[in-house]
């Protein structure tokens, strides 16, 4: 398979969501607020073409990056830690992968963080489908401290600029979208 750029990968992606995720009418989102679209980045992720193209965007994006594993909250960052891995690994780059659970296991070895153990010190990104507070970031991110692994910076498909990048950067995250909501005309 020929190598595409970033823009020609970014410019497959926001012709799948376009036609794909981006739902009109009225939504509650995660974060109680009402909208009149959702994005919902999994109808994407969750297909051979979408898991393709975002998990190659986002190892283009930390390409060079001094970082040990690469994980997110479940469940919008399941699909694409699995895509990162697999690609990663296929492209001779590979990365630890790991998914954090909103509250840990109350059975078998009850861990919060799931997926190859990191130790403390351990620098990560953070990845999720998509950001409109980031509280879900947040919350994965403050599991992460619990356990002394660092994050400080955070990617996501969409950045729907209603307060994310502000509330992660109070808390010491850096969040980088693929996309932000003007990309969609919204």
């Amino acid at each position: 398979m020929e190598k595409q750029t970033r823009q020609q990968l970014k410019a497959k992606l926001l012709d799948l969501l376009n036609q794909e995720a981006l739902k009109r009418g009225k939504f509650v989102l995660s974060s109680g607020r009402e909208s009149n679209y959702y994005l919902d980045g999994r109808v994407i992720t969750l297909t051979p073409e979408g898991a393709y193209l975002v998990a190659s965007i986002i190892l283009d994006m930390i390409q060079g990056e001094a970082l040990d594993a690469i994980g997110g909250p479940t469940l919008g960052a399941d699909p694409i830690v699995g895509a990162l891995a697999a690609l990663g690994y296929v492209n001779k780059c590979p990365i630890k992968t790991f998914i954090v659970r909103k509250q840990a296991k109350e059975h078998g070895t009850q861990r919060q963080v799931e997926g190859p153990a990191l130790k403390k010190g351990s620098r990560v990104i953070l990845v999720d489908d998509v950001a409109t507070s980031g509280k879900a970031i947040m919350e994965a991110k403050l599991a992460l401290d619990k356990i002394g692994v660092i994050a400080e910076k955070a990617i996501v498909i969409v950045d729907r600029s209603e307060g994310a990048v502000d509330n992660l950067a109070k808390a010491g995250l850096k969040l980088e979208s693929i996309f932000k909501l003007s990309d969609f005309g919204l």
